[in-house]
């Protein structure tokens, strides 16, 4: 078991060093295990292993999550798994919510909304049932008006409100709960904020920051100029395919994640230029189908966060005061329009583009 890993993590392309410490960590484990006359392992051996090793040494944080992602990373291999982030276990519900739940979302996904928006629905309402088991109420169909609303006030994300009460609203009117408890859920506003502005020197002085000479810094603004110079969204950037680039014809075709409308934008010179440093001086070798990969092993398609953290990271080495404003790859757009028509970008894409 423990050759099958450091062998899966091989292929994972994992450097050296860190095969070396997994190797070493797995054979604590083992001494462990040989020490307590086990012999064989499961998960519950793997957490009993960190529980006594952490009560006899003092680790930093940081080790002791490494020996947590190592024995989940076993864990993992166990069952023929393996996932790069372990989502957190969902709390599981009864059926009897289970049941309402589900027949609501499955009304939202006839109703075309994405699977994206149908996961964001379903920890919201969660969290509701959540709220309503702690004030006692394990059965929403025998819940009464004075527990909806507090179960309500209770939510994190205020956000959530509208789900609830689309959901009770549904439920009433499928004839599964017999009160319209919609009425009572707040209305939730947000304040109006104006929107965040950087100048086009501060623009500038962003994507100059942007080390270009290691392959990393040439993801990065490769990565951002499509923020910078198109408003490429964070999740068109991540998703990425070679199949959406163009470079005889200088545009690159999306399907935008957010509308599922088609897009063709321009790739215009620099973004062409740090397109083709990137992919041949920067990109590991893989055969994964997704322009933007991670830096570092297992080389695997980027997310948005890792678009969100570069970003957040190249103001402050820009040192541009994002004192009260967004600073994440989306706040280009302000200052985009007027970018893009200077590149002689067609009115037609710009609006299609900046949603305008």
């Amino acid at each position: 078991m423990k050759k099958g890993l450091l062998k899966l993590l091989h292929g994972k392309a994992y450097g050296n060093d860190t095969i070396n410490n997994y190797h070493r960590k797995l054979n604590q484990l083992e001494r462990y295990m040989i020490a307590n006359d086990i012999v064989t392992y499961d998960p519950s051996v793997g957490q009993k292993f960190i529980d006594d090793y952490l009560s006899t040494h003092a680790l930093s944080k940081g080790n002791r999550q490494y020996m947590n992602t190592v024995i989940h990373r076993l864990d993992d291999y166990c069952v023929d798994k393996y996932q790069i982030q372990r989502k957190p276990e969902l709390t599981p519900l009864p059926e009897s919510y289970t049941t309402l739940m589900d027949a609501y979302l499955q009304k939202c996904r006839d109703d075309g909304n994405r699977e994206s928006t149908i996961i964001g629905k379903s920890y919201s309402l969660r969290e509701f049932y959540c709220h309503l088991e702690s004030l006692g109420c394990h059965d929403l169909r025998g819940a009464d008006a004075a527990i909806i609303g507090r179960a309500c006030l209770m939510q994190n994300n205020k956000d959530g409100w509208a789900v609830i009460r689309m959901f009770l609203r549904y439920l009433n009117y499928a004839g599964l709960i017999n009160h319209d408890f919609s009425t009572i859920i707040p209305h939730f506003k947000r304040a109006f904020r104006l929107p965040s502005t950087y100048t086009e020197d501060e623009v500038n002085r962003f994507e100059e920051t942007i080390d270009t000479n290691s392959k990393i810094g040439k993801r990065d603004y490769a990565m951002l100029l499509l923020a910078t110079r198109l408003d490429m969204r964070s999740g068109d950037i991540a998703n990425l395919t070679f199949s959406s680039l163009d470079f005889g014809n200088d545009t690159i075709s999306i399907t935008q994640e957010k509308t599922n409308e088609p897009l063709v934008l321009p790739m215009i010179p620099a973004v062409k230029t740090a397109l083709a440093d990137y992919l041949k001086n920067g990109r590991p070798e893989s055969g994964q189908p997704y322009v933007f990969l991670r830096a570092n092993a297992p080389f695997e398609k980027i997310t948005t966060s890792v678009v969100r953290f570069e970003t957040n990271k190249y103001f402050g080495k820009a040192d541009i005061d994002i004192t009260d404003k967004k600073h994440g790859p989306h706040v280009f757009r302000s200052s985009l329009a007027s970018s893009m028509i200077n590149h002689l970008v067609s009115y037609d894409v710009v609006r299609k583009s900046l949603d305008i």
